[in-house]
């Protein structure tokens, strides 16, 4: 297994920039693929991006291309989240997540709340 937890969440403005951590430890040479996810409120959790431990090889949800970046520290086991020109509707709890090859991803963080004001 492999444990997760997510930092850097907080209230912000609309236009602002924030960086989330997502925090590994564990089993994490098992790790393929970390993923980062959202809820918002009444909604239904959505994928952002994810990010391949090994490779770097990135992608993203058509609603933050261009704006949200994923990028990894092996040395820190940790994956970031670069979110700019944040929008009022980034409103959500923000996850990240680990798979291995198989395509289901079974280690969940915690969560963190990130709040943009108007």
């Amino acid at each position: 297994q492999v444990q997760l937890v997510e930092s850097g969440g907080r209230l912000v403005q609309a236009g602002d920039s924030l960086r989330l951590s997502c925090l590994a430890s564990g089993r994490i040479f098992s790790v393929y693929r970390v993923g980062w996810f959202r809820r918002a409120p009444g909604e239904e959790r959505e994928s952002v991006g994810s990010i391949t431990w090994i490779g770097g090889t990135t992608n993203y949800a058509d609603s933050v291309k261009g704006r949200f970046t994923i990028s990894r520290d092996m040395a820190k086991n940790t994956v970031y989240l670069e979110m700019n020109n944040l929008k009022p509707e980034d409103t959500a709890v923000y996850y990240c997540a680990t798979r291995g090859t198989t395509g289901i991803y079974d280690s969940w963080g915690q969560g963190t709340q990130v709040t943009v004001s108007s």
